[in-house]
């Protein structure tokens, strides 16, 4: 004979040991696939970045080209004035001083930004960690 009769429903009931087997597992596989699943993610967003990048560059190099046309088609409006090439030359004159604006505005700009460590941030972080150490000296001084 059989014991009592919640006895084969105990049997079959799994052990806390069990369930926390299982717990984990169910967790260690959720982790795996959610990291399969960023990974896809970000490959196609990856790809996709690089196709944008690519795209960027070849307007960039067309745009170089439109603008070396658009220099030419100014030269020979200017050549309708004075000779071919004193045309030419002034054109590159005058695109070497704008050349040269930007460069030192450029130049100006970088030094606004240097150093490019946040000092405002690093200064709070400092006075942070200063204040915890104080904290920490009076604590133990009580």
């Amino acid at each position: 004979m059989s014991g009592a009769p919640g006895d084969d429903r105990k049997a079959q009931e799994p052990t806390v040991a069990q369930l926390i087997e299982r717990a984990t597992d169910q967790i260690r596989q959720l982790v795996r696939d959610e990291l399969a699943l960023a990974r896809a993610e970000l490959t196609g967003k990856g790809k996709s970045a690089g196709f944008a990048a690519a795209m960027f560059g070849g307007a960039g190099g067309v745009a170089l080209y439109g603008g070396g046309a658009l220099v030419a088609a100014f030269i020979l409006l200017v050549a309708t004035v004075m000779w071919a090439w004193l045309a030419a030359l002034v054109v590159a004159v005058v695109l070497f001083a704008v050349a040269g604006l930007l460069a030192l505005s450029g130049k100006k700009q970088t030094e606004r930004a240097m150093p490019l460590a946040p000092q405002s941030t690093l200064g709070s972080v400092r006075k942070d960690v200063e204040s915890v150490q104080q904290a920490a000296k009076e604590g133990r001084r009580r």
